[in-house]
């Protein structure tokens, strides 16, 4: 009984990363049929604009994001740009000189400060909103340097009254900077390229990404206002809104160059946050979709498995943990081979995934080899993240409340530059990454086991997870050493 008993615990990730793969699979093919929303080319007059830009302790680059929003080609009577600034470092004090600098040019520019940091960024955006002028309100996270012409491009699709969010999509800086930042902007792409494209087309649930994107302003008040009890504020108010009948445009053709994060102690902050965020998003609002009365059940089923996506994470980690007593325990392979030998039928998810990620990589290369190449770098690293990202969903399900940590900023856009000495850098070597260290041996053990054991089905999945959790660990020593 008990055998049967581990046969199931296999069987469960297994079949939810099964059922994961197939909502994939349905973007895949919605993402074909996905047009750019009209534009229309005749504006008599240009709407009132606010731009937000979030800040909180960004002094490597604060300057770079004032001065790249002062680029944009708006006329500056329509154009309001509220920096909200919860900082407690020198970053006010740049800011500042910015206000002087530009305020002298002509520009509407403000420095907002509160009297403290409750509700972290959805706090600083419902604070800057209540006294916003803009009919429309931009955001930009302070990694963010828009396109001179993202405004005049993004503002005409709102002429369908209908429209309350334009979505654009995220471009990268720093690609090239090291393996991180190429398995980072390798995961992006896919899901720029072909989710967002995919919901759009299908007409599903679509998220605003939290940057690079203007909300208009009634949509924001209409869905209930920016609200800080998850981390993922803007998941969380896509949702909202599209549970009251707005659309959301997405344009893939817009792209908004940010900077990706350089350490492994940052990528761990911004995976935390999401991860965790998506968790309390599903709890928050996976009923409300299901019970919706004016969506059909395929959008239902896609809103769902979209806010149940940072659970892909105890899945992989499940699917860890079982695999060992199943090696322990060889009876198990001769009694149920033939039960065991159906899971070969989950093989299709590699197909799946691997069309996902090519019809984005091959937009940047057509390589075969080098797309093989990251793709199994990029499904090894995510494994090696399994064990932290699985204690933020868990976190986020049970309704553990943790203050919002944000995503150091480096100002690093070439491999020459260096980020040796950053105040934001994280110094330390924390449990966790023993515990994973402890994860990595583990596994190495079973992997030595299944080969002595013949059990070969086992090695790729084993090898991948002890890869990732050493890849995990080598980075997180190596930036906390280097910093």
């Amino acid at each position: 009984m008990s055998e049967v008993v581990l046969i199931i615990l296999y069987l469960i990730p297994l079949t939810l990363i099964f059922g994961y793969c197939l909502m994939q699979a349905s973007l895949i093919f919605s993402h074909f049929k996905y047009k750019e929303p009209e534009i229309s080319a005749n504006i008599n007059e240009w709407p009132q604009v606010t731009i937000q830009l979030p800040l909180f302790n960004e002094k490597y680059v604060a300057e770079r994001l004032v001065d790249a929003i002062t680029q944009l080609d708006y006329p500056k009577d329509k154009l309001e740009i509220q920096l909200l600034d919860d900082s407690n470092d020198e970053t006010t004090e740049i800011l500042e000189s910015k206000v002087k600098e530009y305020s002298e040019k002509g520009f509407d520019l403000n420095l907002v400060r509160r009297a403290d940091r409750s509700g972290y960024k959805a706090g600083a955006l419902k604070y800057g909103l209540e006294i916003a002028r803009g009919e429309f309100i931009a955001i930009f996270d302070a990694d963010f340097i828009p396109e001179t012409d993202f405004l005049k491009r993004s503002i005409p699709v709102f002429k369908d009254r209908k429209v309350g969010v334009v979505q654009t999509r995220w471009a990268h800086i720093n690609e090239d900077y090291s393996l991180l930042t190429k398995l980072q902007a390798f995961g992006l792409d896919a899901h720029f390229y072909i989710e967002q494209t995919g919901r759009s087309a299908g007409q599903h649930f679509i998220n605003f990404n939290g940057t690079a994107g203007v909300w208009r302003k009634e949509t924001i008040y209409d869905a209930g206002g920016w609200s800080p009890d998850t981390l993922t504020e803007d998941l969380d108010l896509s949702y909202r809104a599209q549970l009251k009948g707005w659309k959301f445009n997405y344009l893939k053709s817009l792209p908004s160059p940010a900077e990706l994060p350089v350490s492994l102690p940052a990528i761990k902050s911004q995976q935390y946050r999401w991860m965790k965020g998506g968790a309390e998003c599903f709890v928050k609002n996976a009923k409300k979709v299901l019970r919706s009365e004016n969506m059909p059940l395929t959008s239902k089923l896609h809103g769902f498995y979209h806010l149940l996506n940072s659970s892909i994470f105890l899945s992989v980690l499940a699917l860890a943990i079982t695999s060992i007593p199943l090696v322990l325990n060889t009876n198990i392979f001769s009694r149920f081979h033939r039960f065991i030998n159906l899971t070969l039928l989950f093989q299709i998810n590699w197909l799946i995934l691997g069309s996902f990620y090519w019809l984005a990589f091959r937009n940047k290369n057509r390589s075969l080899l080098a797309f093989a190449k990251q793709f199994f770098l990029f499904l090894v690293f995510m494994m090696g993240l399994s064990l932290h990202n699985s204690i933020a969903v868990i976190e986020g399900y049970l309704g553990r409340k943790t203050p919002f940590v944000r995503t150091p900023k480096f100002n690093v856009t070439n491999k020459k530059d260096s980020w040796r000495g950053n105040v934001y850098s994280v110094r330390k070597i924390g449990l966790l990454t023993w515990i994973e260290a402890a994860v990595a041996i583990l596994f190495a053990f079973m992997l030595y086991l299944d080969i002595s054991k013949n059990l070969w089905g086992m090695v790729p999945f084993h090898f991948m997870v002890v890869l990732g959790y050493s890849l995990v660990v080598f980075y997180t020593f190596k930036h906390a050493l280097r910093s």
